[in-house]
């Protein structure tokens, strides 16, 4: 039974939640799961992104030092403020979390986020420098393609790999939410390293070297970089990589990307 605001079209409605593209989770079973893979210890600080009903907040609470949670929705946002008014551990904003600077201080994300965000949050997410890791529930094509599920990788990920991991983790069912999306959530991880792969001057070039091969000059990465380096020297750094001359950008992993760039330096 819809409740009167879904019935009214008033805050907090599912027109609003349709709006902010918020399909809340239902499944108990489900949030403990997503909590406990984010792998949250007692010391921890974690920002919660849209926490809507707070299916995600009580469990986070039973396991973080203290959590910051960021709703968009007014009606939401002062929900939980009254629900948590008693727990110094929780300070709820209302607020966009693209418009919030992070932490100064190490935190964790755990959230499901709003699918049509999922790109700018998992954006803020790479940018704040005090990130740890990030679990993040979201649209299960958006997980697998960032976390190159279907044997593909995005320029987004292949920048980021020396720094950070996109992995995908647990699946979960549309029918697992409310309001129910067209297609299933999915996890995924990210893990900020504890030691780069490159050093910060390392990090700067292997940045241009993407973005220069993701350009799409040549037709195929080595045809692309052929604009730049020796044919020979392609060849071999190519071949040092196990990278097809012909292979297009998009097929070749970020491992491959580094030992490229390692070779061709």
């Amino acid at each position: 039974m819809r409740s009167r605001d879904d019935r009214t079209g008033g805050i907090g409605s599912g027109s609003i939640r349709k709006q902010l593209s918020q399909n809340f989770l239902t499944d108990i079973p489900v949030a403990r799961r997503l909590v406990r893979a984010a792998g949250i210890s007692a010391d921890d600080l974690v920002v919660e992104i849209g926490p809507g009903d707070g299916m995600l907040t009580g469990h986070l609470l039973n396991n973080a030092h203290r959590v910051l949670a960021y709703e968009k929705d007014r009606h939401y946002a002062a929900k939980l403020r009254a629900r948590y008014a008693s727990d110094r551990r929780i300070h709820v904003r209302h607020a966009d979390i693209r418009e919030i600077t992070p932490p100064r201080e190490p935190f964790t994300v755990v959230a499901n986020i709003p699918f049509a965000a999922s790109t700018d949050i998992v954006r803020w997410c790479l940018a704040a420098p005090k990130l740890t890791s990030a679990t993040l529930l979201t649209q299960c094509e958006f997980a697998r393609k960032y976390a190159g599920d279907y044997g593909r990788w995005t320029k987004l990920t292949v920048t980021q790999w020396p720094t950070v991991t996109m992995e995908l983790d647990v699946r979960v069912h549309r029918y697992h939410f409310h309001l129910i999306p067209q297609v299933d959530a999915a996890v995924l991880r990210l893990r900020r390293r504890e030691q780069p792969l490159l050093t910060r001057q390392e990090l700067h070039g292997y940045h241009q070297f993407v973005e220069f091969g993701f350009s799409g000059l040549g037709g195929s990465l080595a045809a692309t970089l052929r604009q730049a380096a020796p044919a020979p020297k392609v060849r071999a750094a190519c071949t040092m990589a196990g990278i097809a001359l012909d292979e297009p950008v998009g097929l070749i992993s970020p491992d491959r990307w580094l030992t490229l760039y390692q070779a061709l330096s």
